[in-house]
């Protein structure tokens, strides 16, 4: 790893549909070696797939619901069986296990409040928790996919 397939990285999280010859002309390569860089970062899994970011709001899934979830039960049964009933739930597009005083973390995306009492619904009745709280973004002031490069570890 090192400032090129940093600059390559970069790039690639703004804009994955970026011709292979403009990524190689800000990185100062000929398209064949540049390309050799992206194929060797995907096969070590710096970049994990490619993917299409839709527009919440023309798909009628504006709405950002933010679910905290604890539970009483911390054993690997009930979270198996958690994970199964998430999974299968659409409007889920984030989980996480927390740390504190909240166990489990979920963002939803719904048009409305009934779409999300819907999701609520879903969630509990299918499997015991012993509190829910959920809050409503009321305005998006920051949300990118794009990670932090300044971390890593280049080679020389």
């Amino acid at each position: 790893m090192d400032r090129i397939d940093k600059e390559i990285l970069a790039l690639l999280q703004e804009n994955a549909d970026l011709p292979l010859s403009e990524i190689a002309g800000h990185v100062k390569l000929s398209s064949t070696p540049c390309w050799r860089r992206i194929q060797r970062l995907e096969e070590q899994g710096f970049i994990r797939r490619k993917v299409a970011l839709l527009d919440a709001g023309k798909l009628n899934v504006g709405v950002t619901v933010f679910v905290l979830l604890r539970t009483s039960r911390h054993n690997q049964e009930w979270f198996e069986k958690l994970r199964f009933i998430v999974s299968g739930i659409p409007e889920v597009v984030d989980f996480y296990r927390m740390s504190g005083t909240i166990d489990y973390l979920l963002r939803i995306a719904v048009p409305d409040i009934a779409a999300y009492d819907a999701v609520y619904k879903k969630l509990t009745s299918n499997i015991e928790i012993f509190e829910v709280s959920s809050s409503f973004a009321m305005e998006e002031i920051k949300h990118t996919t794009a990670l932090p490069l300044g971390y890593m570890k280049l080679d020389g």
